[in-house]
């Protein structure tokens, strides 16, 4: 991001001020959760459980029961481990990679949305003052969209069908998995690469920057794979429908460039062969009665009977951005590849599962999440650019805003919670 100049000529340091503030003290308060999960201090009577007693094992290579053929958030921890120790190191690596993508969302954002809103085309002239606003909203919505969450009634409320908070509803920001966290700052530096992939597939002539973005990406794509592969699956589902639907509309006059851009997933379909070989393998915990079933809510229903409510509440956000800015799908391949994921995550939720042991982590639902947390990204982007440029009606504005804070909101309680140790099994 470049230091931007008034008219005057000033320079604006500001932004990147606020910017370094903000990411040191959200790694503070995120790192200090984490060594809270690590140790699982004791605050009244919680004891901030998480996924992290699997991994500890898993990083001393002890047996924990499970199946983690993603290496890189245990191989960073155990770089660390002989100069911190276990636990820390644990903390430190998990920081490390979670702060890692607020940096990369910041960097994709501005560059993909800053500098439109930030250095304005057609000669309109902004203040110095209009800049900062307008940078500190960025900024704001790139850090917001690490505590937004589902929507849940007041303490007290209950909603039909519902029983938890979190589970079975679910979140862009599932505090309590660490890989999830982990894996982030690669799935978002893969999501936007691969729609510059898009945007320059169809060249005649490709330049070596345009080469190099089919590398970036492919690289991408798969150390999120080697950090975490849920986010992989419904990605994967989606380039294949969207490089298909391209194909179709190409009448085949594209299959080169298909074929280009089919090559960089090679990697990642060679580690995930090798992931589900050993996730689902007859040496595998999962066993014999391992495998993938299907069925329609078979796993969602076993926490949730509200299923249709869960939805909304998961994602009223994006869904309402979606009524008002349906049109703009077709010429936003952010937005729209962004909910295509979205999508992708939901039906493949509601319709795999897997079987065994493994039944009830609902494991798929990962995707769902991250398709979720995507869909906010998308919308939330989409809500900037609405505002700055005014392209709706003021009422139609305001309840957009209306529902991104009140996800905010929720998002902000129900992180306290988990911080000073609610359990996320936990009932309304």
């Amino acid at each position: 991001m470049k230091t931007e100049k008034t008219n005057s000529g000033q320079k604006h340091p500001i932004l990147w001020i606020v910017f370094g503030v903000g990411l040191i003290l959200y790694t503070i308060v995120m790192g200090k959760l984490f060594y809270r999960q690590t140790i699982h201090e004791t605050y009244g009577l919680q004891m901030f459980m998480s996924d992290i007693d699997a991994y500890l094992l898993e990083m001393q290579g002890l047996d924990s029961g499970f199946d983690f053929p993603y290496p890189v958030y245990f191989g960073l921890a155990k770089l660390f481990i002989p100069v911190f120790g276990l636990e820390a190191a644990a903390t430190a690596s998990l920081s490390v990679l979670n702060t890692l993508a607020v940096v990369v969302l910041f960097f994709e954002m501005y560059r993909t949305l800053g500098r439109e809103i930030l250095v304005p085309a057609g000669g309109e002239q902004l203040t110095g003052r209009s800049r900062t606003l307008r940078g500190c909203l960025l900024l704001f919505a790139c850090f917001a969209m690490f505590f937004v969450s589902m929507l849940f009634a007041p303490k007290g409320v209950y909603l039909p069908g519902m029983d938890h908070k979190y589970l079975g509803v679910f979140t862009p920001n599932p505090y309590h998995n660490q890989t999830y966290l982990a894996v982030r700052a690669f799935s978002i530096a893969a999501m936007f690469s691969f729609v510059r992939v898009m945007d320059v597939h169809g060249k005649a002539d490709k330049s070596k920057q345009d080469y190099a973005e089919y590398f970036l990406f492919s690289l991408w794509l798969l150390l999120s794979t080697l950090t975490k592969p849920s986010f992989t699956l419904v990605f994967g589902s989606m380039a294949f429908v969207s490089l298909m639907v391209r194909l179709i509309i190409g009448k085949g006059k594209n299959v080169k460039d298909i074929f280009l851009v089919g090559i960089t997933f090679l990697p990642t379909i060679a580690v995930l062969l090798v992931q589900f070989g050993g996730v689902f393998g007859s040496s595998s915990h999962a066993g014999e009665d391992g495998g993938i079933g299907f069925g329609l809510f078979t796993a969602w229903k076993v926490y949730m009977t509200n299923i249709p409510l869960a939805i909304v509440l998961a994602a009223a956000f994006p869904l309402w951005m979606l009524i008002f800015n349906f049109k703009r799908l077709k010429d936003h391949m952010f937005y729209r590849f962004s909910m295509g994921l979205y999508l992708a995550g939901l039906l493949e939720f509601a319709l795999l599962y897997e079987k065994g042991d493994r039944f009830i982590h609902l494991n798929f639902s990962w995707g769902y999440m991250h398709g979720l947390f995507f869909a906010f990204l998308a919308s939330g982007m989409m809500l900037v650019e609405n505002t700055v440029k005014k392209k709706q009606h003021p009422l139609i504005l305001t309840t957009e805003w209306i529902a991104f804070l009140w996800h905010l909101l929720c998002g902000f309680i129900y992180f306290r919670f988990i911080y000073y140790g609610g359990f996320y099994y936990s009932f309304l």
